[in-house]
């Protein structure tokens, strides 16, 4: 199986799940509160790990509790952290999440340590990354980083995967070293302008991702399941039916699991049915890494 490596963020969420989502200036009495490991990186890297991927995350925490409970966490999931560093100075990246009755929420962060993610930083790791095999990459930390990394890896002829958020703005030199970029409906229509809505307006949307150079495009669509297109493939796979609790973390899931088919050789449409499955699983749970499935569970 070919080695995954994960660039990005570690957190530690603080989640409170809620009747309704509170509006400005609004105070909301009740609701359970849950502390977990989070961050999208960390996130994804977990998820992959649990589904038997060979997983190395690369990442920097505070040298605090907060950093200590998040290494403890990895080395019991069996993920390689030789490349994982400690900030003396910033604390460890925190997110403040809220959950509604419909499993929708809204998430503020402070990033700490993240942010201080640098080239140098995840250099040491991307030196040892072998033609064909996978980087995956998100937006929590410095986009300086996240192009130096996929220009490296791009280099070396690695598949890199970019999960595009929080969403941003990409240039055009990031776009044209991704193979496989995975937005969700509206960082979609951020990066292109195109709202997408269904089938016909998430295939214009990746129609102008195709130009700028991404190789593949899919496109997440919650609970419609995800829309691929690719030279070879343009259509939707529809993702198992459930009752979702909390959607928490199921991006992440779902890039987790792709990377994990990728490096088993799936093709690209069995890659994302198996990626849809393991996203349609942690929305029944609630948190973020603790949502994760296992590859049993996936493959029952």
């Amino acid at each position: 199986m070919k080695k995954i490596l994960v660039i990005g963020s570690t957190n530690t969420d603080m989640v409170v799940k809620t009747d309704h989502l509170p509006a400005p200036g609004e105070t909301i009495l009740g609701g359970e509160f849950l502390m977990n490991p989070g961050g999208k990186g960390a996130n994804q890297a977990v998820a992959a790990a649990r589904l038997g991927g060979r997983v190395c995350f690369v990442s920097k925490t505070g040298s605090d509790i907060f950093g200590k409970q998040a290494i403890q966490n990895f080395e019991n999931e069996g993920i390689d952290i030789t490349y994982l560093l400690t900030d003396n100075k910033k604390p460890s990246g925190v997110a403040l999440i809220t959950v509604d009755k419909k499993a929708e929420n809204c998430i503020v962060v402070a990033p700490g340590a993240n942010m201080n993610l640098t080239e140098p930083d995840v250099g040491a790791a991307l030196l040892k990354i072998k033609k064909s095999e996978i980087v995956l990459l998100q937006l929590e930390i410095p986009i300086s980083t996240v192009e130096y990394a996929a220009r490296i890896a791009s280099e070396k002829k690695a598949c890199v995967i970019l999960n595009p958020a929080p969403a941003t703005e990409l240039s055009a030199g990031l776009l044209k070293c991704i193979n496989i970029i995975t937005p969700n409906e509206t960082e979609a229509e951020l990066l292109t302008g195109i709202k997408v809505t269904n089938e016909n307006s998430a295939k214009k949307a990746a129609l102008v991702l195709r130009e700028k150079g991404v190789e593949i495009i899919i496109i997440t669509r919650g609970s419609e399941g995800s829309f691929i297109y690719s030279d070879s493939v343009c259509k939707q796979i529809p993702a198992p039916k459930v009752k979702a609790i909390d959607t928490t973390a199921a991006g992440d899931t779902f890039n987790g699991a792709l990377c994990v088919a990728i490096a088993n050789d799936f093709d690209i449409e069995k890659a994302v049915d198996f990626a849809n499955k393991a996203a349609s699983v942690s929305v029944t749970r609630l948190g973020a890494q603790s949502s994760a499935p296992y590859k049993n569970e996936i493959l029952s």
